[in-house]
């Protein structure tokens, strides 16, 4: 019986010695594993170092676009408040052009009988220029 005890305690012992081997194996690939994503966490966390940087300066510049975006418009305001003004200009033109030829197309049919009266003694006036000569 105590040579089975001994067995006993000794299968124990190598199963245990065997359960230590495996979980070194184990814990040795974990080990590998979290250094490589150590590694790899390393590299991207300087890549996110330099496209925090990239990403400063093309807010930077975007933001100076945007400034020298708003001036130039400013400046156009002027551009475009001066061709109102010569739209309205000439709409007043047009309107006078056409008051201007409305009242002469009414003087001339007020004043008809007149104008012809005044054709008429030009024409005898200039025949009676052409007699004396």
């Amino acid at each position: 019986m105590e040579i089975l005890l001994y067995i006993a305690a000794l299968i124990a012992a190598v199963a245990f010695a065997v359960l230590v081997i495996y979980l070194a194996m184990t814990l040795k690939a974990s080990t590998r594993t979290l250094n490589n994503v150590a590694n790899t966490l390393e590299g991207l966390e300087k890549q996110m170092q330099g496209i925090t940087s990239e990403t400063t300066e093309l807010l930077h510049k975007t933001n100076a676009l945007a400034e020298d975006v708003t001036k130039k418009t400013a400046k156009l305001d002027g551009l475009f408040d001066g061709v109102k003004g010569i739209g309205e200009t000439v709409h007043d033109f047009n309107q006078t052009l056409r008051q201007f030829s409305s009242s002469v197309s009414r003087a001339a049919a007020d004043n008809q009988d007149k104008a012809s009266q005044a054709v008429t003694w030009g024409a005898a006036l200039m025949d009676l220029i052409k007699k004396r000569k």
